[in-house]
């Protein structure tokens, strides 16, 4: 299953290194990723391979929350389909 991460906040030291060491603790592939700061603000967005991963969804996307807030950024995960499906209408 394929999944969207973004990420919002204000730049700061660490956030990739954050978000993709706690990936990789749940052993969740990045297949893409795009990230820029715009006036201090940092954004990025991921593909996700969550096929090898030891966690179900929920327990991916709770944990990244936590994340988020320990790096403080928001950081939300969704399925690619459901993610696609917001963006076509």
């Amino acid at each position: 299953m394929k999944a969207i991460l973004t990420v919002i906040g204000k730049d700061k030291v660490g956030i990739i290194a954050g978000v993709s060491g706690k990936l990789a603790d749940l052993h969740v592939n990045i297949l893409d990723v795009s990230q820029t700061i715009m006036n201090g603000y940092f954004t990025m967005m991921m593909i996700l391979d969550l096929t090898e991963a030891g966690e179900h969804f929920g327990d991916i996307k709770k944990a990244m929350t936590e994340k988020g807030t320990e790096l403080n950024v928001q950081i939300k995960v969704q399925r690619e389909e459901i993610f696609t499906s917001m963006h076509s209408l």
